[in-house]
């Protein structure tokens, strides 16, 4: 619906300065959204930072010529010879009269929606529930502010026949405006939360200042389960009718039980009393569940049948609330909004992309799917895509479905392309040629547009630790090679397989065959089982909080004090359980863990026969020093405290109890204390502890360049000005910082990376995502590999800067840092 300059004067009581003939169907309040300047009337809002009369003259140069002004530019007549300015008291009530004045137009079913939580939700499932049935408009994504309300209601058009909009507020005395406009013939309000809590003197308050949303309202839903809300409307002097569901009450007039399946839950429902049905949604949690009887009450009170409801309530999309950005593969800026397609959004996210800072020097790019429920017919809506592509900048469109594709003579980008699919899309050159562009993602999930991202996404130049999965066996074979037949081995797969990935890591010591596996608390364990890890695993920090989760799945613990074996034992005998292996930690001179081989063991002995809860499957200790010959006389004292006691605790046992004292140096440098079992820890990812040499490489930590920058002598590199540049120099940013694991001391040239085989040294300060290095003289480029360390770059160059051990630095390695595994 459009209106011209002179009823709008009228409705908002303005007093008019200009002449020019126009028609409006366009509102803008932020100029950065200018689309449709010809029919546009801007509102120049003032807030505490900013004032939207600053902006006249630039919107005035860049087409528009309609303005809702509280002061008039001076020599208006002169400066903008062209314009209309309309005068008022106050601009946002002004906005707001306007949108007041255009939903009095309309006789139809308004759902208004507030609430702590879920309004968002809530609108967009409804949507989803309705439009295949009728035309509806509704709040774009959240503007449900006192300035996103009007611009939510102006969109309301002749053929719409249901409107759906959200109302928030922050404080009281909001409300009773937003009810102005909204004016609901129904009304939701989803909960009460704590969300600007700090503005109310009571979560009554608040509620009661949300439930005047629905002053005139003809039905109102509610959860009347919720004592405030039930008793907050009950206060009410409310004309409209109770829709309230309740899961207690069977005399609600929504009446339901949820059913959690899996991943799914079921609800069944008593609607009013007579209308009993049930539908699946393809979520377990409770707001979900409750976000869906909401969806359904106000979907049943709107005409939708049951069975139309049972079909589509699987179908439920969840909600994406913003938009989101990603760097994609070769130069690309991805913009991911393919949660739903429709022409209201498709304009917010072309508005969205256009106002991205980074797009300069870079074509934009739309990729949209076929445009379903629209209420318009295929013409007039690839039109008016078309349109909006143009208008906004857009210089190459891939449309992706049957409707598009048959109806591509409607856009008028210049560079276009289709497919009537996505796999097609993927496939084809125009995909592969993708460059320097920043690309917005838009479509429904129904067409598969989530692996559009996902494979711009996985080529991304991202920083990555590639593990070498050969290498692993190749390390584990180099220490079985040196044990004497018959001895066990332990694995140690704790702090995430020092920073290797657990899960990867067990899955191929499993195939070969390793006797135990080792992790530091109980949820690793859990993690390596639910990922189908049958082998032993002991548990060697375990904690009292963990013992029923430790004997659901068969996780070993180890013992190391009486306090926890009592527990242990308790917590055992309370379950049933019998003979429960657990492995005995003896201290011999590490003093950090053990019970005293020397004064403790004939207690220990004692307590351990009196019960028949657990049995040691295994004792040992641990070497201070097998990797350091000038500790020999200190590891032979250990052994020996070591042999006298778990010799000690072998003859008092029938069955035979497992020995362990070397580690992955004692393998090497001990080979008569192997014993009956050995513990390879550093050595299995690679690490030589006795020489600090690389023996084969595991992992491999690597980046790329984002960019290239010419810096001239005399400057300086990154925070606090650290490095003053001594030459004119070629200094990189790469994508990797103290977040990702790269520690701060290797800045200001103190570390260095490797870019194509040669040394770029750190410089400034590393920060917290990026870092620059200085490579200057060496022949690379934007997307280049960086090597932080690896098969060229060991990983031990990096601990001897940091005067650290190697240990310290892998599993230093962030879990957002992807894992990407290989075999040679």
């Amino acid at each position: 619906m459009t209106y011209t300059i002179e009823k709008i004067t009228t409705l908002i009581g303005a007093r008019r300065f200009g002449h020019r003939d126009a028609n409006i169907a366009f509102l803008l309040t932020d100029s950065r959204s200018l689309c449709f300047p010809e029919e546009t009337l801007f509102f120049a809002l003032k807030s505490e930072r900013n004032d939207g009369h600053h902006y006249i003259a630039d919107l005035y140069r860049r087409g528009v010529r309609n303005f809702v002004v509280e002061r008039v530019p001076q020599n208006y007549e002169t400066d903008f010879p062209e314009a209309n300015f309309l005068k008022v008291t106050g601009t946002l009530e002004a906005l707001q009269r306007l949108a007041e004045r255009h939903r009095d137009e309309y006789n139809i079913p308004i759902v208004g929606i507030t609430g702590s939580n879920g309004k968002t939700v809530v609108k967009e499932w409804l949507y989803q529930l309705v439009s295949p049935d009728m035309v509806v408009t509704r709040s774009p994504r959240s503007y449900n502010s006192q300035i996103g309300v009007p611009l939510s209601v102006w969109l309301l058009k002749e053929d719409t026949q249901v409107g759906i909009f959200e109302a928030g507020i922050s404080q009281p005395g909001e409300m009773a405006a937003l009810q102005e406009l909204v004016q609901p013939t129904i009304g939701v309000l989803t909960n009460i939360g704590s969300s600007h809590q700090e503005n109310f003197s009571s979560q009554e308050e608040k509620c009661k200042e949300k439930l005047r949303l629905f002053h005139e309202a003809e039905v109102i839903v509610y959860c009347m389960d919720d004592e405030l809300v039930q008793r907050c409307v009950s206060e009410f002097d409310f004309k409209a009718a109770s829709l309230a569901w309740s899961t207690r009450n069977e005399q609600a007039p929504m009446y339901v039980q949820a059913h959690v399946d899996g991943a799914q839950t079921t609800i069944d429902y008593i609607f009013k009393g007579q209308v009993k049905g049930r539908y699946t949604i393809p979520f377990i949690d409770s707001a979900s569940i409750e976000n869906s009887i909401v969806s359904a009450t106000l979907a049943l009170q709107l005409g939708i049948t049951p069975e139309a409801l049972a079909l589509r309530m699987p179908k439920l999309e969840p909600v994406a609330m913003r938009l989101e950005v990603k760097e994609g593969q070769h130069g690309c800026t991805l913009i991911n909004d393919s949660y739903n397609s429709d022409i209201k959004s498709l304009d917010i996210a072309l508005d969205f992309m256009t106002r991205r800072p980074d797009h300069k020097g870079r074509r934009r790019t739309l990729v949209l799917s076929d445009i379903y429920q629209s209420g318009q017919s295929a013409e007039r809506l690839y039109a008016e895509v078309s349109k909006l592509a143009v208008e906004r900048g857009v210089e190459k469109f891939i449309g992706i479905g049957p409707e598009l594709t048959e109806h591509a003579e409607l856009i008028k980008v210049s560079e276009k392309f289709f497919f009537k699919t996505v796999a097609g899309f993927l496939q084809s050159e125009v995909f592969n040629s993708l460059r320097d562009e920043v690309i917005l993602i838009k479509g429904a999930r129904s067409f598969g547009f989530d692996q559009i991202t996902e494979y711009l996404v996985r080529k991304v130049h991202e920083t990555i630790l590639e593990v070498n999965l050969n290498a692993v066996v190749d390390n584990l074979n180099y220490y079985r090679d040196m044990m004497r037949p018959g001895t066990k081995l332990v694995c140690m797969i704790k702090a995430d397989a020092y920073g290797a990935g657990s899960v990867e890591i067990a899955k191929t010591l499993q195939d070969h065959q390793v006797d135990y596996l080792a992790v530091a608390v109980a949820d690793e364990g859990v993690t390596l089982r639910k990922n189908g890890i049958t082998s032993n695993i002991m548990i060697m920090n375990p904690e009292m909080s963990a013992f029923k989760t430790m004997f659901d799945y068969d996780l070993e613990p180890e013992v190391y004090s009486f306090r926890l074996l009592d527990a242990l034992v308790k917590a055992a005998e309370k379950e049933g359980i019998t003979d429960y292996p657990v492995h005995i930690k003896l201290d011999t001179g590490m003093h950090r863990l053990g019970f005293d081989p020397e004064h403790d063991m004939e207690q220990l002995i004692n307590r351990l026969k009196r019960q028949n809860a657990v049995i040691p499957r295994s004792v040992f200790s641990h070497f201070v020093g097998s990797d350091d010959d000038g500790f020999d006389d200190f590891s032979a004292k250990q052994f020996e405290l070591f042999d006298k006691g778990s010799q000690q605790l072998q003859q008092a046992f029938d069955h035979k109890i497992l020995r362990h004292i070397d580690n992955s140096a004692g393998i090497e440098h001990f080979p008569g204390r192997q014993l009956d079992m050995c513990r390879l820890g550093l050595g299995l990812y690679g690490i030589n502890s006795r020489n600090n040499q690389t023996i084969h490489t595991v992992s491999a930590l690597k980046t790329t360049i984002l960019q290239l920058r010419e810096v001239p002598a005399g400057d300086s590199i990154g925070y606090s000005r650290r490095t003053i540049l001594e030459r004119d120099s070629l200094i990189a940013a790469i994508p990797i910082g103290y977040a990702d694991g790269l520690n701060r001391r290797l800045g200001n040239r103190r570390g260095y990376c490797l870019v194509n085989g040669q040394r770029a040294p750190y410089v400034g300060n590393i920060c917290m995502d990026v870092c620059m290095i200085d490579v200057t003289g060496i022949d690379c480029h934007e997307g280049d590999t960086v090597e932080i360390f690896g098969p060229q770059l060991p990983v031990t160059v990096l601990s001897d800067l940091l005067e650290t051990i190697p240990y310290e630095v892998m599993t230093g390695i962030s879990t957002r840092v992807r894992r990407v595994y290989y075999q040679d």
